[in-house]
């Protein structure tokens, strides 16, 4: 899942409807199907929304001069020429901010192979446009760890024991449950490949701001700031001792991960 920048381009959504918590749109996991998403459907909570907004009126604004001026032909080509120069520009814009932070973590990952894990990176979704952003498999079971860039002038609150993650005024509630959704998509894929059940747990990996903790579970999903990835899944190892993945299993699930969870184009 591409993720890094403010909350309008990480995936977050407004504000969740009264009466609907992040927890209950997470139990839609287990029904394969993304969570419930009100009013506008699945369009009212894309993070791209404020984006195709901001183009069709920077579109519609010189189509509209250059119709006055020369007559509605070149009006119409100006408002695309202007709209696909915009998607080009935020499209590599986008592009360098995504590789950044996924390039940090993928490090922090590589150094975690004499503890036994490995990852698969960028894995897509089946049926879906979500991309998981590591998929970590290791002793302490399997993990999809998304990795963050937020703007570091905005401060990260956790507001305990509610489980409500902040990032300056803007709630995370949207994320957390597409976090949610996209490890329980990963479980239903693997299980179905491997014909056992296999959980998944969601992780996100913050850069940028101070994180004031160590790592905090909120409704379900670990958070934890970039910079701890590899103290984090090496406390994951002490804390499953009894139930830990062998060398096989991790080799096996790895394997089974690569069929049902493409790379991403």
């Amino acid at each position: 899942m591409d993720s890094e920048t403010g909350p309008e381009a990480n995936r977050t959504g407004p504000a969740s409807p009264a009466g609907t918590s992040a927890r209950a749109r997470g139990q839609a996991a287990g029904r394969l199907v993304p969570p419930h998403r009100p009013l506008l459907g699945a369009l009212a909570s894309d993070p791209r929304l404020p984006l195709w907004i901001g183009r069709a009126v920077l579109a519609a604004a010189a189509g509209i001069a250059v119709m006055i001026w020369q007559g509605w032909r070149l009006g119409v080509t100006a408002a695309a020429l202007v709209a696909i120069a915009d998607t080009v520009y935020r499209s590599r814009i986008a592009s360098v901010q995504v590789t950044t932070a996924q390039r940090r973590t993928r490090r922090r990952l590589f150094l975690l192979r004499p503890a036994g894990y490995v990852a698969l990176h960028r894995r897509a979704i089946p049926g879906s446009d979500s991309v998981i952003d590591h998929l970590v498999i290791g002793p302490a079971g399997v993990f999809a760890l998304n990795s963050e860039r937020w703007d570091r002038r905005l401060p990260v609150r956790n507001t305990s024991p509610a489980g409500v993650l902040y990032y300056g005024p803007f709630s995370q509630e949207e994320r957390l449950a597409h976090a949610t959704w996209e490890s329980a998509q990963a479980a239903a894929h693997l299980s179905r490949a491997l014909n056992q059940e296999i959980r998944v747990r969601p992780a996100m990996a913050i850069y940028g701001p101070r994180i004031p903790w160590t790592v905090a579970s909120v409704d379900g999903v670990d958070v934890f700031g970039g910079r701890r990835v590899r103290k984090y899944f090496r406390r994951q190892k002490k804390a499953s001792r009894g139930s830990r993945l062998d060398t096989r299993q991790i080799e096996g699930i790895r394997a089974g991960a690569a069929r049902a969870l493409p790379p991403a184009r």
